[in-house]
């Protein structure tokens, strides 16, 4: 099916009629994570216009200690950290037309490049949420491709950023598929800068939306183990915290960011 045929509004309906049921449907989860397990699926996140050297030295040797999936920061910052966890297993996660995704095509495409070439290994592109909302499907899956396409080649994971709370429902399953036909490996929630964060059904219609085709991160306002626990019942297989010291501990972070 092209991808034409995908971004129906019949299809789109469809799709969340069907999403519906399947929440009716769904019975609760008893999961648990060691703290290990835990870990593995957190991008360790510091990503405030303030952040220090020194902090994000911290962070580094953080997620080195905790077996963190990533360092997830500005790309100013990603060659000093290539450089601080090349030799253990962390990777390198950065951001690419954040936080507002407003940038043209090309300076996200070259943003993205540049990353790459410092040691990224994992970019986060927030969409292009004005042209989402005009309908302009055409231009947001071109430029999601062109960002799926360019990690490919570099063997990089490419994620969506969609910032949910600014969409309907519909737009969410809109920016899915979309994101689905372009290729990349993750939809992602939130950038954790606007006016709200990941839930648990934004979560949860996503992955409905994927399959098993893509991946979800969840992001913005995870703050504990029992938040960790419901986006990974939800359908999260990564999230995006700046917390997660304290997530493994078994603590709750008090910060808002």
């Amino acid at each position: 099916m092209s991808w034409k045929n995908l971004v129906t509004e019949e299809n789109v309906k469809k799709i969340l009629n069907e999403f519906l049921e399947f929440e009716k449907s769904k019975k609760a989860s008893d999961l648990k994570l060691s703290a290990n397990e835990l870990a593995g699926m957190i991008d360790h996140t510091l990503l405030k216009p303030d952040a220090t050297l020194s902090e994000i030295k911290q962070l580094c040797e953080e997620a080195i200690q905790n077996n963190f999936a990533s360092v997830c920061i500005n790309p100013s910052y990603v060659e000093t950290c290539f450089d601080l966890v090349k030799s253990s297993n962390v990777k390198v996660c950065t951001v690419i037309g954040f936080p507002l995704g407003a940038t043209t095509t090309q300076s996200k495409f070259l943003e993205a490049e540049e990353a790459i070439k410092n040691g990224a290994e994992e970019l986060d592109m927030v969409i292009n949420i004005g042209k989402l909302k005009n309908k302009d499907y055409e231009f947001v899956l071109n430029e999601i491709k062109s960002i799926a396409d360019l990690s490919k080649k570099h063997l990089c994971t490419s994620k969506v950023i969609l910032e949910t709370c600014l969409l309907s429902d519909e737009e969410k399953v809109y920016a899915c598929l979309l994101s689905k036909a372009a290729g990349v490996n993750f939809v992602k929630t939130s950038t954790g800068f606007s006016k709200g964060g990941a839930t648990v059904k934004d979560v949860s219609l996503m992955k409905f939306v994927v399959g098993d085709n893509l991946q979800v991160k969840a992001s913005g306002g995870i703050r504990s183990y029992e938040d960790a626990i419901a986006m990974i019942n939800a359908g999260a297989t990564r999230l995006g915290a700046s917390a997660g010291v304290k997530i493994i501990a078994g603590q709750k972070s008090e910060s808002n960011y």
